[in-house]
């Protein structure tokens, strides 16, 4: 059987990395922004790996650096990424922009308000806003977006960002 020519190689490898890139991309919710900038940058990343299998690799150690490359920055990084981007917080601030959203929609308004945040967070058994502590009396997040949403009423952190750009497109994120 012959071996495959160093295009072929790389090639196949860009062309997988890519697959895992997009397919990751697309297994994680769109209203989580921060996620987009890394998968982007280790897509190049993968990719710059593969193009290292288009030169002679002659020594060992360079196709070895090459294949731990691909491996981290074409399936580990992403499929990780992919499996830790919902922790519990950022799911409820999902459920609560949603429902947030859907009152919006209900009442035939083109943009969602805080009311309608605070209204889904309560009613899911959340809150909105920073919990008061001894250290910090006065409550962060809780008028404007973004807002802070608390997955339980009386828990501190962990918490999720949540704001609403052009109307009705959430956009949620770890504060």
């Amino acid at each position: 059987m012959p071996s495959l020519s160093p295009r072929a190689r790389a090639l196949a490898a860009a062309g997988l990395c890519l697959v895992i890139a997009v397919a990751a991309g697309l297994a994680v919710d769109i209203r989580l922004d921060r996620h987009w900038i890394l998968r982007g940058l280790t897509l190049f990343l993968a990719l710059c790996c593969a193009a290292l299998l288009l030169t002679d690799q002659t020594r060992r150690l360079r196709q070895i650096v090459t294949v731990i490359g691909l491996a981290m920055f074409g399936l580990v990084i992403p499929v990780s990424q992919t499996a830790w981007s919902k922790p519990p917080e950022i799911d409820f601030a999902l459920q609560v922009a949603t429902d947030a959203r859907d009152a919006a929609e209900k009442d035939a308004r083109s943009a969602v308000s805080v009311a309608d945040v605070k209204a889904a967070a309560e009613a899911r058994g959340g809150a909105v806003g920073s919990l008061p502590t001894e250290k910090a009396a006065q409550v962060r997040g809780a008028d404007a977006f973004p807002l802070i949403v608390r997955a339980k009423r009386d828990q501190g952190r962990p918490w999720a960002c949540l704001e609403f750009v052009n109307g009705l497109e959430a956009r949620v994120r770890p504060c």
